[in-house]
């Protein structure tokens, strides 16, 4: 049975593109039939962070008007065999995405034997993202180490007690699972930064993931190349432990502590 995941926040510029992107690859590049879906109707960035913008044809919207079968919209990714791309529409409104429309996507996609759809969400409580949350079995709760984006994430995680499918149907609650993102050890022992144990008291949801700052990921994005695949980068370490944790195993934790520098570093700085 497929694991339908949402990767959400209540905040805007946290990452969740990013992390949907490399969570995606990383559960293809474990052998699993994963699918990602664009849920961000009229901006549409999930294809240029996967490197595809030039292979869309159709895309959400279109499938669920009937306009286009979800073979047709789907894009192979080049790099993983079993990885798949689910375009948002740049043209249309947020109202385009339907209960109805969306629960049969996630049923056909159920049918054609994926093990993971990853549901890509606009940051907020907006259409799209009540969307992407309302059919979600599990959540990657996407949150920046300060107090406005945790903050915004605690109220995501209301909706998700209230207003999922699950929730509605008296069934077992969104498993929730907590990614931080842009976390700088350095700027925390400063005081500027909140740090991972403060952000799992406020949230109390288990922590998936812990993504170092890293130029790394500006550079992937840019590259339209998942962080994931870039395995000299903390980052896309930190990705591939996040990736191993959501298969169930058991991984220790990195990037959690400044670096120390050693004594050229410290003499000529760096």
């Amino acid at each position: 049975m497929a694991r339908i995941v949402v990767v959400t926040s209540g905040k805007g510029g946290v990452g969740k593109t990013t992390s949907s992107s490399a969570i995606a690859s990383g559960l293809a590049l474990a052998g699993k039939k994963t699918a990602v879906i664009d849920f961000d109707i009229g901006l549409r960035n999930l294809d240029l962070i996967m490197g595809c913008e030039r292979r869309v044809v159709y895309d959400f919207v279109n499938v669920i008007n009937g306009e286009a079968t979800l073979n047709q919209a789907l894009i192979k990714d080049k790099r993983v065999g079993n990885l798949f791309i689910l375009p948002a529409s740049q043209t249309r409104d947020k109202d385009a995405l339907t209960k109805d429309g969306v629960r049969r996507v996630l049923d056909e996609l159920i049918e054609m034997n994926f093990d993971f759809i990853i549901c890509d969400s606009p940051a907020g409580i907006e259409a799209g993202a009540l969307m992407a949350l309302y059919f979600a079995d599990e959540a990657i709760i996407t949150t920046n180490p300060e107090v406005s984006s945790v903050r915004d994430s605690d109220r995501i995680l209301g909706i998700l007690d209230s207003k999922s499918r699950r929730a509605e149907d008296s069934l077992e609650p969104v498993k929730q699972h907590l990614l931080l993102t842009r976390y700088c050890p350095a700027r925390v022992n400063q005081g500027e930064m909140l740090s991972v144990g403060d952000v799992e008291e406020i949230l109390n949801i288990s922590l998936l993931g812990v993504i170092p700052e890293s130029q790394s990921v500006l550079n992937a994005s840019n590259k339209g190349v998942p962080v994931i695949f870039d395995e000299e980068s903390n980052a896309g370490a930190a990705y591939q432990d996040a990736v191993d944790r959501l298969l169930g195993k058991e991984v220790s934790f990195r990037f959690l502590e400044e670096e120390k520098k050693g004594i050229f570093k410290r003499l000529f700085g760096g």
